[in-house]
């Protein structure tokens, strides 16, 4: 019975023992883990200093619901769908709804990225930019990868192996890496963002990138449209039917209803009801963290190297 209840004991009081010859090495060796947690900390600091801020702006927006006739459109979807498929139409999926997840991945891909900085000239600011000066409000541009006076790419002096100008892929890697688009799935509220080391940059791309994907959607709806009024158009002088002429004629109006709200319309997919602003305050670095978390790293790993150092037994067991 007395052996049972040394053989229970037993390892608990020899775990606090070797606690307590834990926390004296510790001690005793403070000054070594003091130095290494201090160099951590001071190495935190010179990290999380040479950081570049980067700000964030951002834009709320509302898709635009294009279907004010919704009732002409759901009843012809439902006698003639078939027919207008062949003319290459969609009379029955025009909501607001549908239109904006389809810009939203439309912003996604890479051609319209690519349409998008051609388009713009966000070429140096998306690819050669390291940093913004505040006082100027004017970018750092990468020296080695653009050359500000000549105004000229010069990548292929860092590397031979390379362009001198960023390809299509590496200009839309570089764009999507800063800029998001996201869609609430209750509300169907749409929030572009954009960041950038300059706060003025990213402003300005917000305000490009709705723009543009309003100009580009409306584009699209509008040669669809106008493809499909030169379809009916034929389909009438090729047929002498009097009901099938009716048909296409409503068709017709239809289109031409969808061509005309193209035409007028600036805001075609998405209304903004919160416009991007200027940001005042950086998204990152958090500067804080990065010290705090450096600096417990620090300590951990100058723990575990005076222990590994002087105790080396109750490490291997």
């Amino acid at each position: 019975m007395d052996n049972k209840e040394y053989d229970q004991t037993g390892p608990k009081m020899e775990e606090q023992v070797d606690l307590r010859v834990l926390f004296r090495v510790l001690f005793q060796k403070k000054l070594i883990v003091i130095l290494i947690t201090l160099l951590f900390a001071i190495g935190s600091v010179l990290y999380a200093l040479s950081v570049k801020n980067e700000y964030r702006a951002s834009a709320v927006l509302v898709p635009v619901s294009n279907g004010g006739d919704g009732g002409g459109l759901s009843r012809l979807a439902g006698q003639f769908g078939g027919l207008a498929s062949l003319a290459g139409m969609s009379i029955g999926g025009s909501s607001g709804v549908s239109k904006s997840v389809t810009a939203i991945e439309v912003m996604r891909t890479w051609g319209f990225a690519e349409r998008f900085i051609a388009t713009h000239g966000l070429e140096v600011e998306a690819f050669a930019a390291t940093d913004w000066k505040k006082s100027t409000r004017k970018l750092v541009i990468d020296p080695e990868l653009y050359d500000l006076e000549k105004e000229e790419w010069v990548r292929s002096k860092l590397d031979a192996n390379l362009p001198d100008e960023p390809t299509s892929w590496e200009l839309y890697v570089a764009l999507s890496n800063r800029i998001f688009v996201s869609q609430d799935s209750k509300t169907g509220i749409v929030r572009i963002e954009a960041e950038h080391y300059s706060p003025d940059v990213a402003k300005r791309w917000v305000d490009l990138l709705v723009k543009e994907i309003n100009s580009y959607m409306k584009l699209r709806d509008r040669e669809d449209a106008q493809n499909s009024i030169a379809y009916l158009k034929q389909q009438i002088n090729k047929t002498s039917i009097a009901e099938m002429r009716s048909i296409f004629y409503e068709l017709i109006e239809e289109q031409t209803k969808k061509l005309m709200l193209a035409e007028v319309s600036e805001e075609y997919v998405f209304k903004t009801i919160s416009e991007a602003k200027v940001p005042e305050q950086r998204i990152r670095p958090k500067r804080a963290l990065i010290v705090i978390m450096g600096t417990f790293l620090g300590l951990i790993l100058a723990c575990t190297f005076v222990l590994i150092r002087h105790y080396p037994p109750a490490v291997r067991r």
